[in-house]
């Protein structure tokens, strides 16, 4: 029997670790899968995707930039997907219907929830940054019942867009005059750390007490972590455990199949995870 074929498209994707972490699930399940990287020159999302599906594709995941793209292609939409308007997970069912998940948000809220045993019911908490990253995780983090959610942009106007798109009454856009002291949760969406900056925000949000986590990750500690650190020796983690916890989703939908991620987490921080 060949084996059922996944992968993962974006662009750049030759970073990605899902194929290892994706080997890792089937091995632990009894499965064999076929796992791979597929890059997709720009614009073409569509032609790539419909290609992959008609060459005995069963589902994929996808990367940046292309979960926008991803959430126009689909038939059907999740609830998480159709609030953040990106899909991260394309799955085909028995009628030939293509759905599309998003397990970005519920990954990280598994992450910080069950692996880091962070709270976020009740809590206070800003979140940096309104690009992709951010939609993606806004709506679950909300379904977690924080207090309420700050959200800051370099540009004020990107906030509230995502601010109206979440309709949510916790929810609120925050210029640097609305941004509080010493919030609970303090989730860094920004790209700034890829340019060794960190991001454009008064220390004051950062108390003794604050919990610091970076969307990104890396063979180290990133530049936003190590700052948080300095200023408060504030509790900090990075996005690796968010990218196991959103797989171990995705291949939940594929194979309604029940992983264990957290000897995973620590093999692949342990050989390096950038």
């Amino acid at each position: 029997m060949a084996k059922k074929r996944f992968a993962v498209l974006g662009n750049p994707v030759a970073h990605s670790r899902s194929p290892e972490i994706h080997q890792d699930f089937a091995r632990q399940t009894g499965m064999e899968l076929s796992y791979e990287k597929i890059l997709v020159p720009t614009g073409k999302f569509r032609e790539v995707a419909t290609d992959f599906l008609a060459l005995d594709g069963v589902g994929f995941n996808i990367t940046l930039p292309c979960k926008g793209d991803a959430f126009a292609f689909v038939d059907h939409k999740s609830s998480s997907a159709s609030k953040s308007r990106a899909v991260n997970t394309v799955s085909v069912d028995s009628n030939g219907q293509i759905h599309g998940d998003n397990t970005d948000g519920p990954g990280l809220v598994r992450d910080l929830v069950h692996n880091l045993n962070w709270k976020i019911e009740e809590q206070r908490i800003l979140v940096l940054g309104a690009g992709g990253a951010v939609r993606g995780i806004l709506w679950d983090l909300l379904q977690a019942s924080p207090r309420y959610l700050h959200l800051y942009n370099r540009t004020l106007s990107k906030a509230l867009v995502l601010t109206e798109q979440m309709a949510d009454a916790r929810m609120t856009a925050v210029d640097t005059g609305d941004l509080e002291d010493c919030y609970d949760l303090v989730i860094n969406g920004t790209s700034a750390g890829l340019s060794g900056m960190v991001p454009r925000v008064p220390k004051k949000v950062l108390g003794k007490h604050s919990r610091c986590y970076d969307l990104v990750y890396g063979s180290g500690a990133t530049v936003f972590n190590n700052w948080c650190s300095q200023i408060n020796g504030c509790e900090v983690a990075d996005g690796l455990g968010m990218l196991v916890e959103q797989a171990a989703l995705s291949f939940h939908l594929w194979f309604s199949e029940e992983v264990h991620t957290g000897e995973l987490i620590s093999t692949l921080r342990k050989t390096g995870s950038s």
